[in-house]
């Protein structure tokens, strides 16, 4: 697993949490409990801090970093989709990002909000509390009512039991060569959010 200190910095990863080994961690990075961290991911604590607590996930290619002497805090259950970026920004407890969006420095989002995929935030913008955000630049567009917010506390769940998950199952192996009776769609009963 690619880990590394910087300038005597190492990181601190809790023993529940998984991150895969073609994902980056470096320096001044502390992640919490069952936190799963997707292939390709870079979070890259060297000019300031980054802090990613319990039940977080951050997705396959994310980019976490910031300007100098800054600290990247992504609160409990923060859910980073796929190839987002997140450059010294606050992530409330419980909130979404879409896939693809970018989250500029000195941003704050707050807890259960929903940012849609390939938002752009620009820095300094304050999304308050249960607010949906769309488009480039963001745009607050509704509030995050109960029925999506519990939605999206499912699908974190399912990313919280990953990292239990993958050090038990994750390895190496040869590919099948052909179909089997045993092939298992995992899953399958999640819906994806279809009313935003």
């Amino acid at each position: 697993m690619p880990i590394y200190e910087f300038n005597n910095i190492k990181p601190v990863i809790d023993q529940s949490s998984f991150v895969h080994p073609n994902a980056s961690i470096i320096g001044s990075v502390i992640i919490g409990k069952n936190v799963f961290v997707g292939s390709g991911a870079s979070i890259r604590g060297d000019f300031g801090n980054i802090v990613i607590k319990d039940g977080s996930n951050i997705q396959e290619n994310c980019q976490i970093h910031m300007f100098p002497g800054v600290t990247v805090t992504l609160e409990e259950d923060s859910h980073i989709g796929h190839g987002a970026i997140v450059h010294g920004a606050h992530i409330g407890r419980n909130t979404l990002i879409g896939l693809n969006a970018v989250i500029m420095d000195d941003a704050q989002i707050g807890d259960e909000c929903i940012i849609g995929a390939l938002c752009f935030v620009p820095s300094k913008m304050s999304i308050p509390r249960r607010k949906v955000a769309v488009g480039n630049p963001a745009k607050i567009i509704k509030d995050v009512s109960d029925e999506m917010i519990n939605w999206k506390s499912e699908g974190t769940k399912l990313y919280q039991e990953l990292p239990y998950e993958y050090k038990n199952t994750f390895k190496e192996c040869q590919p099948l060569t052909e179909i089997t009776e045993n092939v298992q769609i995992a899953y399958k009963d999640y819906k994806i959010w279809k009313n935003i």
